[in-house]
């Protein structure tokens, strides 16, 4: 798939600006579980997945950078100083802005941005977009960078020119993924452990359809929640608040309700680290049934839509739990499921979820795959 995607990328970019150009690639990636923990130093269980945004870049000898977007058959001049347009661009602009932060200058270039991550999906689209962006800069630039300096500068773009207030867990898997395995991450340290998962299981990604846009503000301010109920717990993140802790403060509803999904979400990230390498599938299964409880009651980022995908996806034979994955307000619902039954499964939860909703989603199976590199040279 990545191959075909390459030959589109290549042919377009020939064509438009001549020359054969280097090509990068970025995926995708699934969070098994840890949702809305990452801002808050917490830990998360992410993958990365077979679907990537390719750049193919060229240096065109000029101070300006070219970007054409494929698939939407856009194009753009990046300024040397960043100006938002509420558009893909600022994603592009944000990367070289938060490059040259870094004190790295991009050289005049011409950039092909195509891809296969599905945008508003819970996927994240956008930090594939601004991984492989990076990558082509600076290789533009000269300049090589370890892949923990390549997700933070990526971070940055998103948080400081993009808008969204992001953890760095999306652009962190997206640089370091590793296949066949996710990877349990310690968003404060950004140390993390492999977690092999077996190869008699399978990873259903169905999208509700409902789609997301994290600048609207409602993950900005779920992200603001936290940290005001950190603050009043005396804490600086509340990576560090325990359910005791909790029990004994005097937090509003909505900040209780929020902390405690922060807390009990870390602690399901552990429970699940450990269920995966005992083999304990149903075990992970019921984790991320009750992850999608809490995200529902206590963060209050799902809708309608996706509490039915994932109670439809959890009652099918074959699945072992399901979740809504991502930022929320809509987006996708990963299932669990037994490698054997997927297609079975499949067809199953979008069957039910048209009944009930008149929606016909789509879906797809997450293969978990290595994280950025360069695809030529």
């Amino acid at each position: 798939m990545i191959a075909q995607t390459e030959d589109v990328v290549v042919q377009a970019f020939t064509s438009r600006f001549g020359g054969r150009p280097r090509v990068f690639a970025a995926p995708g990636r699934i969070n098994i579980i840890g949702e809305h923990t990452d801002y808050s130093e917490g830990l998360v269980m992410p993958a990365a997945i077979d679907r990537f945004c390719l750049v193919a870049m060229a240096r065109n000898g000029s101070d300006t950078i070219r970007a054409m977007a494929l698939g939407r058959q856009e194009e753009a001049e990046i300024a040397p100083s960043f100006v938002r347009s509420g558009s893909w661009v600022d994603y592009v602009s944000g990367v070289r802005q938060s490059l040259r932060d870094a004190g790295i200058e991009v050289p005049g270039c011409d950039l092909v941005i195509h891809g296969n991550v599905p945008e508003g999906a819970g996927v994240s689209s956008s930090a594939a977009l601004e991984i492989s962006t990076m990558l082509a800069m600076l290789a533009c630039a000269g300049v090589t960078a370890s892949p923990v300096e390549i997700a933070l500068w990526a971070q940055s773009a998103e948080a400081k020119y993009v808008g969204v207030p992001c953890g760095v867990m999306d652009q962190f898997i997206s640089a370091n993924g590793i296949a066949g395995h996710a990877l349990v991450l310690d968003c404060r340290s950004l140390t993390y452990e492999r977690a092999p998962v077996p190869p008699n299981v399978a990873f259903l990604l169905i999208d509700s359809t409902v789609r997301h846009r994290l600048v609207d503000g409602g993950y900005a301010a779920r992200r603001a929640d936290c940290e005001t109920a950190a603050e009043q717990l005396g804490l600086r993140v509340l990576r560090d608040a325990s359910h005791a802790m909790l029990d004994k403060s005097i937090l509003s509803e909505r900040q209780m309700r929020r902390a405690r999904h922060v807390v009990s979400e870390n602690e399901r990230v552990v429970m699940a680290a450990q269920a995966l390498a005992a083999g304990d599938l149903s075990k992970v299964g019921c984790l991320m049934n009750e992850s999608h409880a809490s995200l529902r009651d206590d963060f209050d980022v799902t809708c309608r839509e996706t509490d039915i995908l994932a109670d439809i996806a959890s009652q099918t034979s074959g699945v072992y739990g399901a979740r809504q994955m991502g930022g929320g307000f809509g987006g996708a619902v990963l299932a669990f499921v037994d490698a054997g039954a997927v297609a079975t499964a499949s067809g199953t939860i979008r069957d039910a979820y048209r009944v009930q909703t008149g929606i016909l989603a789509n879906s797809l199976v997450c293969r978990i795959a290595d994280g950025a590199c360069e695809i030529t040279s």
